[in-house]
């Protein structure tokens, strides 16, 4: 295995945990869904998806994960809008 495929894989085993465990960190109650740490948790695992899925051609996974990674994004911004 290369150096560059063996990141990609890193890349995107970091992306799936990062995912699973703001998931799990939610469903247990230990984060909201407007949590700053949820969101950029979500905003950087989709990065990582993308990465992994663009670099191994799965086009329709790179897409929903831009689109996951556009709404946790969002949601960072309203959260930063948010009067104090």
């Amino acid at each position: 295995m290369s150096v560059e495929r063996l990141l990609i894989e890193v890349i995107g085993w970091t992306g799936a945990a990062l995912i699973l465990v703001a998931y799990l960190l939610l469903s247990s109650g230990r984060l909201t869904g407007q949590s700053r740490l949820y969101q950029w948790m979500n905003v950087v695992g989709a990065a990582c998806f993308v990465l992994n899925s663009g670099w191994n051609g799965a086009i329709p996974s790179a897409t929903l994960n831009v689109v996951w990674m556009l709404i946790g994004a969002v949601t960072l911004w309203r959260i930063a809008r948010r009067p104090a």
